[in-house]
């Protein structure tokens, strides 16, 4: 894996319906190995690999967007108030950086709460509501906002640079999907020249619905789909045995089932030989929470078999995940086997 592809990927900006970035490093990587690329009405991108008369069409997905935040109301004294797009808890976001993509150049700020001087005992011990939050970028009026490029509708996410901490160790922003983005990307290149069919998709608002996902099954129409993501790993203190759902350095994560797929039968069968056989370390997802592409996917149509293998991450839906080189190499290994297994069944 090509450290450099994860890391551009990771400081790509590109909150949910806004996907130009992640989408762009993604085309540039593939535009040597796809018969074919293309962008439809919302924004998926497509890369088709055309085999041969006879093998099977599959679907893989990764999807681009990162949750982030949407400017809802610009204060008379210049600080600005937001929602979330995806899943942040409140409680991770108090002091965090925040970049924006203003209407001339980013803008840069941080999410500020009451100094805690001035709270009382009670409000020290409770969680902040996103409707407490705001952020501040350093303006001190309306005026002054806008002059910088605020509106209403802008949207940032958080401000975290890519960062290798050593021993395969890496952090950064966006793992959930950026590391699923550069696994698919991966094995779409070592399987140019075999005889399968493949269209990889790069999906769109995955954080706020799955919404990319479902229009892009519906045009590719393949036989079997795979969604490749970055899923929660909890292998941290405090957690309990029984809920360590995966654990960095453990390999790929199968998922048998979570609130918006139990896998298909075939899928979650040929993904675990596929891994025996290849000799790549796995591991089932231990708590089935949480939704993945796969969620839409195989429900478009007839229906799509369909199935989930990600990459664990800690920290997700957070200001920046940790996750392993090994496990993103290791995940890219398991698709690739999986695609050519699954072709010849």
């Amino acid at each position: 894996m090509e450290i450099d592809l994860l890391r551009r990927l990771s400081n790509a900006f590109g909150p949910p319906g806004a996907e130009e970035e992640p989408r762009g490093i993604m085309r540039e990587e593939l535009e040597d190995s796809a018969d074919e690329i293309s962008v439809d009405k919302l924004g998926n991108i497509f890369f088709h690999k055309r085999g041969e008369e006879g093998y099977p069409r599959i679907m893989l997905a990764a999807h681009m967007d990162e949750v982030a935040l949407l400017v809802t109301h610009i204060e008379d004294s210049g600080f600005l108030r937001f929602q979330t797009l995806g899943g942040i808890t409140s409680h991770v976001m108090p002091g965090q950086r925040i970049i924006f993509r203003g209407r001339q150049r980013p803008i840069k700020g941080i999410i500020g709460t009451k100094p805690p001087h001035i709270m009382t005992e009670e409000e020290r011990k409770k969680l902040f509501s996103i409707e407490e939050l705001f952020v501040d970028i350093g303006a001190g009026s309306l005026k002054e906002a806008e002059e910088k490029g605020c509106h209403i509708g802008m949207m940032g996410v958080f401000d975290v640079e890519f960062t290798e901490l050593g021993g395969g160790y890496v952090r950064g922003k966006a793992f959930d999907d950026r590391a699923g983005c550069a696994a698919m990307v991966k094995a779409f290149k070592a399987l140019k020249g075999s005889p399968y069919n493949l269209v990889a998709v790069g999906t769109i608002q995955e954080e706020v619905g799955l919404r990319g996902a479902r229009t892009a099954a519906w045009q590719a129409d393949p036989d079997y789909a795979l969604a490749i993501e970055g899923t929660f790993a909890s292998d941290v203190p405090g957690s309990k045995p029984h809920e360590i759902s995966a654990k960095l350095g453990g390999g790929p994560v199968i998922t048998i089932a979570d609130n918006s797929i139990i896998a298909h039968p075939k899928v979650l069968r040929t993904l675990i030989e596929a891994a025996e056989a290849e000799d790549i370390p796995y591991q089932f997802k231990k708590v089935p929470r949480g939704g993945t592409d796969a969620g839409a996917i195989h429900l478009t149509r007839a229906g799509i078999p369909s199935g989930v293998v990600a990459i664990p991450c800690r920290y997700i839906h957070g200001p920046a995940s940790v996750a392993h080189i090994d496990d993103i190499e290791n995940t890219a290994r398991l698709v690739e086997a999986f695609i050519r297994r699954i072709s010849t069944k």
